[in-house]
């Protein structure tokens, strides 16, 4: 089954600035090869329900490992059994309502 994730992986006891670990995680992703899209506050990601959710794990593994003594995350998912939906699809959906007012 795929997935669509909206993850924000917040380390704590870190100090302010987290970038570092939010560019670990998105190694994490593209070395599992999931499309995926940063945003301000988290990011997108699609795929196998199995492989997102090991990239996820994958993610904390690595940020524990930078030093991080916590970490919280929120996320929002999504699957649909009806057809085949991209993060992509979803956006040019939005746009082409938007063009035709």
């Amino acid at each position: 089954m795929n997935v669509m994730i909206d993850i924000c992986i917040v380390p704590l006891g870190v100090g302010v600035s987290v970038s570092k670990y939010i560019a670990a995680c998105q190694r994490v992703l593209d070395d599992a090869q999931l499309a995926h899209e940063m945003h301000a506050y988290g990011t997108n990601v699609e795929g196998d329900w199995d492989r997102v959710m090991a990239a996820v794990k994958r993610c904390h593994e690595v940020v524990h490992q930078m030093g991080a003594p916590r970490i919280t995350t929120s996320m929002r998912l999504g699957t649909r059994t009806d057809r085949e939906q991209t993060m992509d699809d979803k956006i040019q959906s939005v746009k082409l309502k938007l063009a035709s007012e």
